[in-house]
């Protein structure tokens, strides 16, 4: 999670693509209004709650479950931990003994991409219906990936719901332009209730139940976010939380997956309200991609089987699959000089190799673990354009793209290209 990315790479801002640059522009455009309207008198930001003080991060708490969160660049000892305690009631729930081999593990990440999405969550319902989906131990999404990722971490019985996700979806479902006024003087150009309202829709009571019993049974469901105040990656424990039984469980983790795909600007931040030592504060959070775009897990978080493999000693088996819902290369466009155009592809850019570094970064580190990397990407195959966002065509051609490779049979790729 040491990867820090670009603070565009959540739904709405298509990450690359000739329509990506032409919402990109909208983007710029409005915030060079928005300095000139920031001149006008009369309007004042939105409240909000003190911070959670310098030194204190790691100790909020927003329902006061020690394990609800973590933060990977403060400390990864309670997240070992909570991998460990995992994998023990998975072998209880397996009526494993405790000199049995370890089960091999399999892993999945999948990645932010905005409309994009529909790549991922096509190729997870054609792995389905060809029969070889495995049910995953460890699933970790960022941004579109977190509203894939639980879908993904119940198994192919919720399918159809995520079907629905990105096949359905339009921009009345995710947003709410704002004036630009009210963009300039609020938090956002943007409204995202109606996307906590779609959220809502599908993470109902059963989906958490659903969600907590499979924590139960060991096996672990992470989404990402950052905490602007402090400007840390933060890890939700989405399954520790479900299974809490706390009242606020459910309306909190509808609002992780909405966090995670707030992108800065374009979407409001999710506020949560937090104590320290008893006392209240109020925590800033946007778009997990300002960090990583994807994630498995800390680099330095398995020193343990490092140390074994190098002693000879066994370790579990595992496999790592990764969902790229974006390309690997920027696609090739003759720019004109101008402060727009050139900006577009900067960021453009940076999108593209923020997140093929987070590929190679995984490639990297499961290679030292010892474990089987598996890559999945949108190939430079795929040339159908974005006319505008959320378009219900283009989303449905990308789900189809990914649907069909996986029901051949997807021919993941062992590492990166040019790794």
């Amino acid at each position: 999670m040491k990867n820090p990315g670009p603070l565009l790479s959540a739904p709405g801002i298509p990450a690359t693509g000739t329509a990506g640059w032409r919402s990109r522009r909208s983007l710029f455009r409005i915030a060079v209004s928005a300095g000139t309207a920031a001149l006008l008198p009369g309007c004042a930001t939105p409240e909000r709650g003190p911070a959670v003080p310098l030194g204190q991060v790691a100790k909020a708490s927003v329902l006061g479950l020690p394990n609800e969160r973590f933060f990977p660049l403060l400390e990864v000892d309670t997240l070992g931990a909570e991998v460990m305690a995992t994998l023990q009631r998975q072998r209880q729930t397996r009526g494993l003994s405790p000199d049995a081999p370890p089960p091999e593990l399999q892993l999945l990440s999948v990645s932010g991409g905005g409309e994009n999405g529909a790549f991922g969550a096509g190729l997870l319902c054609g792995w389905s219906d060809q029969g070889t989906r495995p049910v995953f131990d460890l699933v970790t999404g960022v941004s579109t990936g977190a509203l894939t990722a639980p879908f993904a971490y119940l198994g192919s019985s919720y399918d159809p719901q995520l079907r629905a996700v990105y096949t359905e979806l339009t921009p009345s479902k995710v947003l709410i332009k704002r004036n630009i006024l009210a963009a300039v003087f609020d938090d956002a150009l943007n409204d995202n209730s109606p996307l906590f309202n779609t959220i809502s829709r599908y993470l109902n009571d059963d989906m958490l139940a659903a969600i907590a019993k499979a924590y139960n049974e060991g096996r672990l469901l992470l989404v990402g976010t950052t905490d602007l105040d402090a400007g840390q990656p933060v890890i939700w424990n989405v399954g520790a939380i479900a299974s809490s039984g706390h009242p606020r469980a459910l309306d909190t983790v509808r609002r992780i997956l909405l966090a995670s795909a707030a992108i800065p600007v374009a979407f409001p931040p999710t506020m949560f309200d937090v104590t320290v030592d008893g006392k209240p504060y109020q925590e800033m959070h946007v778009d997990g991609g300002a960090f990583a775009q994807a994630f498995l897990y800390p680099a330095t978080m398995t020193r343990q089987r490092r140390d074994r493999m190098r002693n000879g000693q066994q370790v579990a088996p595992a496999t790592a699959y990764v969902i790229r819902n974006g390309r690997l290369d920027n696609e090739w466009a003759a720019m004109e000089r101008s402060t727009m155009d050139i900006a577009e592809r900067a960021v453009s850019t940076m999108i593209m190799v923020s997140g093929y570094n987070d590929v190679i970064r995984m490639y990297n580190t499961t290679r030292n673990d010892g474990i089987n990397f598996r890559l999945a990407y949108i190939g430079s195959d795929f040339d159908k354009k974005l006319p505008e966002p959320f378009d219900q065509d283009f989303m449905r051609a990308l789900f189809d793209y990914g649907y069909q490779r996986a029901r051949r049979g997807y021919d993941w790729a062992t590492k990166p290209p040019l790794a």
